[in-house]
């Protein structure tokens, strides 16, 4: 027999229940191989039951690989990597046997929770989904709220310092201006004191009813008349 001559196919199916996942949920997985003699001799001498064997090898291969997945790839569609790892473990575990089979194809043909759980399933993917959901609104909410909370906090900011140089610099005339009347006082006492007492004197008497006597008048040239406040108003 040539080595390479015979092309016989064999297929498996079987189902696999409770399997157990990486993420400690479990699943139900029907599985289907498609194999064929790559080495008759191989297949005939080093073989007894070759179905037997590549059941018994893909359920090991395939548990293994299933205990390092995630659950939800597996039930939701997207199974290629666990195909193709179970595809390329179980050809190397039957290699190992010197079964002269080459593996085909390997197809999850169904992947669910078991009947028993799926309600509880569903409602924690449910909440998942929920949970997912409220932490990009709360995401969302805080991209949000931040760089208004932030540009508010500088506006505060920026007003505070324009609050500060404006009383700092309003002390600093002040401080001058009284710096700058103190050295004209230092320089000219007598006329410093003159001009203070007259401009307070205008302020004073700025808006206050006067009347003004000649104190040089003698005699006659001067009329009494009393209350003097009467005079200015008879003016008038």
């Amino acid at each position: 027999m040539g080595g390479q001559e015979t092309r016989e196919i064999g297929t498996n199916t079987f189902t696999e229940t409770h399997m157990l996942t990486g993420d400690e949920n479990i699943v139900d997985i029907n599985l289907t191989i498609v194999w064929r003699v790559e080495n008759a001799k191989d297949y005939v001498f080093n073989m007894q039951s070759p179905d037997q064997t590549v059941r018994v090898a893909a359920q090991s291969v395939l548990r293994e690989i299933v205990g390092q997945s995630q659950m939800l790839p597996i039930i939701s569609g997207d199974r290629g990597k666990v195909e193709d790892e179970t595809k390329e473990e179980l050809q190397k575990v039957l290699d190992e046997f010197g079964a002269g089979i080459k593996v085909v194809r390997i197809k999850l043909q169904k992947a669910d929770p078991p009947k028993q759980v799926v309600d509880a399933f569903n409602e924690v993917q449910r909440a998942k989904a929920d949970m997912e959901r409220f932490k990009n609104e709360a995401e969302a909410y805080r991209n949000e709220i931040l760089p208004k909370s932030r540009g508010e906090a500088a506006q505060r900011l920026q007003n505070a310092e324009a609050y500060k140089q404006a009383v700092v610099s309003k002390a600093k005339g002040e401080a001058e201006r009284f710096l700058s009347v103190y050295d004209a006082y230092k320089n000219g006492k007598e006329v410093t004191t003159k001009r203070l007492y007259l401009e307070t004197m205008e302020n004073v008497l700025g808006n206050s009813d006067k009347v003004i006597i000649d104190s040089s008048a003698k005699g006659n040239n001067v009329i009494p008349y009393l209350p003097l406040d009467k005079l200015n108003k008879g003016a008038n």
